[in-house]
């Protein structure tokens, strides 16, 4: 017995390591938060009963380290999580006699905030708890946050950076492909916020609530947890909402807040309670993972009983066919639920899901529809052998051990709207308003069956005026797109066409070797291509192999006809940089991103690559003192590491701005 307790401890480990890895460090989620929670609490209850705690306990570790490839940086105190329950009375003992205030506990990224002399100085995540990351350029994108304060002393915050469910919803309807949105606004705000790219950051409109203050010289707040939120207040922050309770109105407090989370369009996932009293909650100490002023109140979620009618095999663009659970309908946090992605097939096994089976669904944090429990466990749903768009043979495929089934097929018509989006794309062909979902419409009334065919759209006229959504103003914008986009490049055709590892930067460079001159590039042989700096073998065949089949050239064929593919023309300092390859890295003050910096140096023939090699001739980056894994390896290397200041002078180049 002792060893099967101890044995299931170190089973439990792993399982919960890996999913605070994917989670934290990865942006993604293996489990639900009900899986988690379960699973959690099962392990302290086996330590509790064995008095053991094994070495690497995620019940006294804190999240999981910070990826590597921005800069970290040693918190001056640990960022602890809080114990927590999902008793209200448990929540009403714990406050005793002692005033305290209740507040959202929000679902984001947790951020420290560092203000000296009124200025931002410093933002970093909470990482492991121990270590964050620097993430300074990126929230002063956040929409709502202060950069400059009337306050000129040292200020030390905490608070959670969100992206709201709105917002969510939009930046997924602008993702038509299923495999690639997101699951939920933390996972999105969580790669929002840890973006090389700040413009992204600013884009995706995340949000930041502080909840709680570490320091501020100087000023007296009364032993008042309330007067500091109020200061924070005065600043310019928004603050998490917070009521002042006691024993006699705690109940009807987490009764408000009950009610405000079915509407409330900021994602969280349960309350915090916090001593009033500043001074009696610091001489509480704290455990070796949890402070003992504060405690976390999840939502106890609202489960039913119901049968399984079938799943419903969703095909997505890339081919990955994803289960979705159908249900009898239930009633769950005031709606009706029907549905509930299953995800994969590794977790449509683990649930031992068959059709007629008894299941407890819960909708997680009140929101996301989940499978929670099989209570029949008869494991008879037969995973498809056939795709159920285009009929053809399926696979299933396994990558970070997890199962997925796939469509083989590369003719499937879901395939076939993909390629047509990447054709249209900005990077490529270069069409204005014409989204997938429209393509979409195209393709099923076969107004689009080829690339040639978005140069035919006056021949179906009638049909797209009176489709849904269009008229005689759509057709026209559509018609006039079209026709700028017949005047384009080489390079443009070469990304567009979706040929393996030919993307905009190796598009130009082929496009330049060949002299704009498809034909030259057609009969072109795997050798001449591959010794193209930067190219190599392996895109090299992928090229030669897209040419030899004869229904990819006829259908090439009647594309050109449609084109009038331009010649580059070349400036005097066009092969300034020729044989040079760059690294760009951090945020830029002349050019508006970086890719804005990479087609200038593309311009002067040099190349841009993502990681710093011995091949590298310097790597750009504003910040000489780095600790991030380019400037690391650039120094390890020898290669030069330049301001974007130095880099302009010694190549000669002009700045955007």
């Amino acid at each position: 017995m002792w060893d099967n307790e101890q044995n299931r401890m170190k089973e439990l480990h792993v399982i919960l390591k890996e999913a605070s890895r994917a989670y934290y460090a990865g942006d993604e989620e293996i489990m639900s938060n009900f899986e988690y929670d379960k699973l959690y609490d099962e392990l302290v209850a086996l330590e509790e009963k064995t008095g053991i705690v094994l070495s690497g306990s995620p019940t006294v570790e804190v999240g999981y380290e910070a990826v590597d490839f921005l800069p970290k940086e040693k918190h001056a105190s640990p960022m602890l999580s809080l114990s927590k329950t999902k008793s209200r009375e448990e929540l009403a003992d714990w406050l005793g006699d002692k005033e305290g205030l209740l507040s959202w506990k929000l679902d984001g990224l947790t951020i420290v905030l560092t203000y000296e002399n009124g200025e931002l100085l410093k933002a970093v995540t909470r990482g492991n708890g121990e270590v964050g990351e620097i993430v300074t350029p990126n929230a002063k994108m956040f929409l709502n946050l202060p950069l400059k304060l009337s306050y000129k002393g040292s200020l030390i915050l905490r608070g959670e950076a969100v992206i709201g469910y709105d917002d969510f919803r939009k930046i997924n309807e602008q993702i038509t492909d299923p495999a690639q949105q997101y699951k939920n606004p933390r996972n999105l705000c969580s790669g929002s916020v840890r973006q090389l790219n700040n413009e992204i950051t600013k884009q995706r409109k995340v949000r930041f609530f502080a909840f709680s203050l570490v320091q501020a010289e100087g000023v007296d707040f009364h032993n008042s947890r309330q007067e500091q939120m109020a200061f924070l207040q005065s600043q310019g922050f928004e603050t998490v909402n917070n009521i002042l309770v006691n024993k006699a109105n705690i109940q009807d407090a987490i009764a408000w807040y009950e009610r405000e989370i079915e509407t409330y369009d900021i994602p969280s996932d349960g309350l915090v309670l916090t001593y009033e009293d500043i001074a009696y909650g610091i001489s509480l100490g704290r455990t070796a993972k949890f402070p003992r002023n504060a405690i976390a109140f999840k939502w106890q979620d609202e489960q039913a009983v119901t049968t399984l009618k079938y799943i419903e095999w969703s095909p997505s663009r890339t081919g990955l066919i994803n289960p979705v659970a159908v249900f009898e309908p239930v009633e769950l946090e005031g709606t009706t639920v029907s549905r509930a992605s299953v995800h994969n097939v590794s977790v449509m096994r683990s649930l031992k899901l068959g059709i007629g089976d008894q299941i407890t669904v819960y909708k997680a944090n009140m929101i996301i529809p989940q499978i929670a429990e099989n209570l029949t466990c008869s494991d008879t749903v037969e995973i498809p052998e056939k795709c159920p768009v285009c009929g053809e043979k399926t696979e299933i495929f396994e990558q970070n051990e997890a199962k997925t089934l796939m469509c083989i097929n590369p003719e499937c018509p879901v395939k076939q709207v993909k390629a047509f989006t990447l054709f249209v794309s900005r990077d490529a062909m270069n069409f204005d308003g014409l989204s997938e979902m429209t393509i979409e419409k195209f393709t099923e009334k076969g107004i689009i069956k080829e690339y040639a065919d978005f140069f035919h759209f006056p021949d179906h006229k009638d049909t797209i005026v009176n489709m849904e959504g269009f008229g005689e103003t759509s057709y026209n914008n559509l018609v006039e797109s079209a026709e700028k986009a017949r005047h384009t490049t080489l390079a443009r055709v070469l990304c567009g066409l979706g040929i393996a590892g030919v993307g905009v930067a190796n598009a130009k460079i082929i496009a330049r070797h060949f002299d704009d001159d498809m034909n030259l590039l057609r009969n072109a042989s795997l050798e001449e291509i591959s010794e193209i700096e930067g190219v190599g073998e392996v895109i090299g065949k992928s090229i030669t192999e897209y040419f030899a089949n004869p229904r990819r050239c006829a259908e090439l064929d009647r594309l050109l006809g449609e084109l009038e593919i331009q010649k580059t023309v070349l400036g005097e300092d066009a092969t300034a940089l020729a044989g040079k390859t760059f690294v760009i890295t951090g945020s830029l003050n002349h050019f508006k991103d970086r890719r804005a910096l990479k087609e200038k140096i593309e311009e002067k023939g040099g190349k841009v690559a993502g990681s710093v090699s011995s091949k590298t001739e310097c790597l750009i980056n504003n910040d000489f003192a780095s600790n991030s894994s380019k400037n690391k390896t650039a120094k390890e290397l020898g290669i030069a590491i330049l301001s974007e200041e130095d880099f302009l002078a010694k190549y000669g180049i002009d700045a955007d701005f």
